[in-house]
């Protein structure tokens, strides 16, 4: 009969328990993207569930967390962004408030005339100022620290 040192077989044993252990950790932080096709018909089919889904419940899958892609059927190709869109098109037609006019014509006049175009150029725009203010901070702040030396040089010789 064959004889095993004590130290292998606790390593062996230690290895398949940390496999295990992150096997079980990946389980757990690595959520399974759902593949959601969309048939000519315009349907949409969550193909991890089943079922055909509507835009309100790919909205409360995005909200409970859950990375998704919409692919269409016939072609293959990635409609997530389209797909979004239109989901936050027609809640946008469900909701209480409606964005003013004057929002509306702002959005179309910057950027390419496009949510994501107008977000970019305001995004870029406030980006600029912020880092501009914190340049004119941080020269304010260095010219009163080197105005207090100035001050208390004199002082500091006497």
């Amino acid at each position: 009969m064959p004889t095993r040192h004590a130290g292998s077989l606790g390593q062996s044993s230690g290895v398949r328990t940390l496999e295990a252990l992150l096997g079980g950790i990946m389980k757990e932080t690595m959520k399974e993207m759902k593949i959601i096709k969309r048939y000519q018909n315009r349907k949409l089919y969550d193909t991890h569930e089943s079922s055909y889904v509507t835009l309100d419940e790919i909205a409360k899958m995005i909200k409970n967390g859950e990375d998704l892609r919409v692919i269409d059927n016939k072609t293959k190709n990635d409609i997530t962004a389209s797909t979004l869109t239109q989901l936050l098109y027609e809640s946008e037609k469900k909701a209480k408030t409606q964005p003013s006019v004057e929002l509306l014509k702002e959005i179309i006049r910057h950027g390419d005339g496009s949510f994501s175009g107008y977000i970019q150029a305001k995004v870029s725009t406030e980006l600029a100022r912020f880092d501009q203010d914190i340049n004119d901070h941080a020269a304010a702040a260095a010219s009163i620290s080197a105005g207090n030396a100035i001050n208390h040089a004199p002082a500091l010789n006497q």
